[in-house]
């Protein structure tokens, strides 16, 4: 029998490629002691904000350097006292949200995690308003590694003001240079309200903490989702993924773009983890992912669409050069034969849906300006060029196949396939299906 949420591709996710915001591996060297006395640079009252020597910037920048290297150090060793103890007392709404940070980032199970000093900003109007002059803000990197789901650390930023008070340097704001901050990177799943993490296998849910049963039941799906990819991609993948489906609208707000196109919906999105800062910088290689889901959907989740983001996660490290037609096709692949392993589900609507209406229309390989502008179109299109391919070579040809456009680009196309990307496109609309 046909499965009613199961006739349109609109429902997927925005193209691997186009997915980031997370950063990694920025390599920082040389912790300060833990013995270090953590001093104030104070300037004298004549010095303008801003205009610290270079000496003093230095000194400033080694204290704060101690004071977060003490506060990863108290997360890992689970430490809450040693984690606050840098925190403005008097600034009640700030004490509370560490307090949560410090409980959510416990629950995560880091192997690693190291926070160090970035970029600076001094004499913010606002900061020196309710601060003083001597408020200083600065960008702060949080690289860390999440046992069994990172292979190596990733990192992101968080932005921190302190300001001297008897000579220490005390934490007095978490939010107020946000805006300077990587675009997406920095609103973690830990930043938000308390979390639950519920496992299984190798797959990791992130709910509210209030939503246990939800993330039972994500972790569920997500985990045959997971069985489902690793039977159509024949490449090794063991799994590992963290899904996010948490209830806020914040949480990670800037990943989600409209489209068009009837039953488009962005439920979901893979959100790859690269290597590099991506603050101004070339992106690195890609050496991870998370699946983020709609926090308005997170509730009618289902496996189709978790199996198209899978597909996303499992071949997110091979490279970023793969054309868009195949990376959202691929998935498409693998959701839709997803669904025909069980006898009595058909992606037939589908079929007929994507032969009646698109095929007419395929004048090229499906690219980024189509998805913009008809989603349903360039997902079934892509879909469709994708089953041909794996009726022509086989899955496991298949892969070979994807691997080597992910390195290289459509430019290997010929020499894997016999085809030009002309006459791909011309034996795709000739493909029964």
């Amino acid at each position: 029998m046909n499965h009613p949420k199961r006739l349109f591709a609109g429902v997927a996710a925005l193209a691997l490629v186009a997915s980031g915001g997370v950063v990694a591996v920025r390599a920082w060297h040389g912790d300060a002691a833990s013995g270090t006395t953590v001093l104030a640079v104070r300037a004298s009252p004549s010095t303008p904000p801003g205009q610290l020597t270079a000496s003093q910037k230095a000194a400033r920048k080694k204290a704060l350097d101690v004071i977060l290297a003490r506060r990863s150090a108290a997360v890992l060793k689970g430490d809450l006292k040693a984690f606050l103890a840098p925190v403005d007392p008097k600034q009640t709404e700030l004490v509370a949200r560490q307090r949560t940070l410090f409980t959510n980032l416990r629950k995560f199970g880091f192997s690693t995690l190291r926070y160090f000093t970035a970029d600076g900003f001094d004499g913010a109007p606002a900061l020196v308003e309710k601060f003083g002059t001597r408020a200083f803000s600065t960008r702060v990197m949080m690289r860390y590694q999440i046992a069994g789901l990172d292979p190596r650390p990733v990192q992101t930023d968080l932005g921190y003001t302190f300001v001297p008070r008897a000579g220490a340097w005390v934490l007095v704001d978490d939010t107020a240079i946000d805006e300077l901050l990587t675009e997406a990177g920095h609103r973690q799943p830990w930043d938000f309200d308390e979390v639950q993490l519920v496992r299984r296998g190798k797959v990791v849910v992130v709910v509210d903490k209030r939503e246990a049963s939800l993330g039972t039941k994500v972790a569920k799906v997500a985990d045959n989702a997971v069985t489902s990819v690793r039977k159509h991609w024949k490449r090794p993948w063991n799994g590992a993924v963290l899904v996010v489906a948490m209830p806020l609208p914040g949480v990670m707000s800037t990943l989600w773009t409209a489209g068009s196109g009837g039953g488009w919906t962005i439920a979901a999105k893979a959100v790859t983890l690269f290597e590099g800062e991506q603050l101004g910088k070339p992106i690195g290689r890609p050496i991870g992912s998370r699946i983020v889901v709609n926090p308005a959907l997170r509730k009618k989740l289902d496996k189709d669409l978790l199996v198209h983001e899978m597909t996303h996660v499992a071949t997110s490290t091979l490279g970023v050069n793969a054309p868009i037609w195949a990376v959202e096709g691929l998935a498409e692949y693998v959701r839709c034969r997803s669904i025909e392993d069980d006898p009595h589900w058909s992606v037939d609507p589908y079929r007929k849906r994507v032969r009646a209406k698109y095929l007419s229309k395929l004048t090229a390989l499906p690219n980024e300006k189509v998805f913009a502008d008809d989603a349903d179109r360039a997902y079934g299109t892509s879909w469709w060029i994708l089953e041909y391919l794996a009726d022509k070579l086989g899955e496991k040809k298949l892969a070979t196949l994807y691997v080597d456009l992910s390195q290289h680009g459509e430019a290997v196309l010929t020499k894997d396939t016999g085809l030009t990307a002309a006459q791909l496109v011309a034996a795709a609309k000739k493909f029964k299906g």
